[in-house]
């Protein structure tokens, strides 16, 4: 049990650090678009996806047409689309305010999985909660201000993509988890690979008609080494880690911890992505974000402790999996 759980909060936290990564992207895709990244990245990680399902001994049995159709849905719902809302949110509302309005999702996560799977009173997550509240508004608060505004394009598109990049991933995890619980013979690694391939799917399905509505600038730029190579290099790197990555440890902690723990985890996400903003502008932390981003760590070790002493130490806890 203890394995497990330490397995979980492992895998969570590079979750959170994987997805993080997507508040960069506009930063390094030079003349490109958002779309030509996701095209790139989504095929790499298909790719990867098609290998670990071709190599992983009895993969075959589990490709049911239920399956496969599932986690294309999920892939929509959690990757293709998450993706193109947060990294949209950093285009239009910067990389500092993006990472604000999807601090929501740990809270919104957190309530919600508590109250399906009933794991913790509420009064034991008080405290952990307020902390994670408080590291939030303290990271956050200069976003808001003349200097956090620099980068902004348009707070009337950045924000409703944000808040959107919000909804997808809440309703991505619980399904997730829903689909993986369903599922108690399946291997992590064959769920995460057909969600890589449907990733892939959809971005190829997608691609000709975002094609017609001048969304991709490949066309014009140029599918060539000499052209489109630096292209290729971020996004099979953020393919690797973010996306493949991301999707095998976030389905490793699904499994392994219940939704109220790991969304608390996942509030290292932000914390992660306002590191990265702070490193595309070039800046040290204000002694308000340094020290919002210490009770942040404080609220995520706190439930930890809470989570593990009441209930995964006494053996008493329900894992998504059974």
């Amino acid at each position: 049990m203890d394995r497990l759980f330490y397995i979980g909060v492992s895998a969570a936290l590079f979750a959170a650090f994987a997805f993080s990564l997507n508040f960069v992207v506009p930063f390094i895709m030079g003349d490109y678009s958002t779309f030509d990244f996701a095209l790139v990245r989504h095929v790499v990680s298909a790719l990867v996806g098609l290998y670990i399902l071709f190599s992983q001994k009895g993969a075959m049995r589990h490709l049911t047409l239920r399956n496969c159709l599932q986690a294309v849905w999920l892939a929509f719902i959690g990757y293709v689309g998450y993706f193109l809302t947060v990294t949209g949110a950093a285009v239009f509302a910067g990389p500092v305010i993006a990472p604000a309005f999807l601090g929501l999702v740990p809270i919104v996560l957190m309530i919600i999985g508590n109250q399906r799977q009933e794991s913790l009173p509420w009064r034991s997550l008080i405290v952990p909660l307020a902390l994670v509240l408080v590291g939030l508004i303290l990271v956050n608060g200069t976003a808001f201000t003349a200097e956090g505004l620099n980068s902004v394009k348009s707070l009337w598109v950045g924000v409703p993509l944000a808040l959107a990049a919000v909804g997808l991933w809440v309703w991505f995890a619980l399904a997730n988890q829903a689909a993986l619980a369903a599922r108690p013979e399946m291997p992590s690694g064959v769920w995460s690979g057909l969600i890589l391939v449907g990733g892939g799917v959809l971005m190829l399905a997608f691609y000709p008609i975002g094609a017609a509505m001048d969304l991709f600038q490949l066309p014009a730029l140029g599918f060539g080494w000499s052209a489109a190579g630096s292209l290729y290099v971020w996004g099979g790197s953020f393919a690797l880690l973010a996306t493949v990555g991301g999707v095998w440890a976030w389905n490793i902690a699904s499994r392994s911890l219940p939704v109220a723990l790991a969304a608390q985890l996942i509030v290292s996400e932000t914390a992660f992505g306002v590191i990265g903003g702070l490193i595309v502008h070039a800046r040290w932390p204000t002694p308000i974000e340094v020290a919002g981003v210490v009770v942040l760590i404080a609220g995520v070790v706190l439930s930890v402790r809470i989570f593990y002493d009441r209930q995964f130490a006494s053996g008493k806890i329900s894992l998504a999996h059974e």
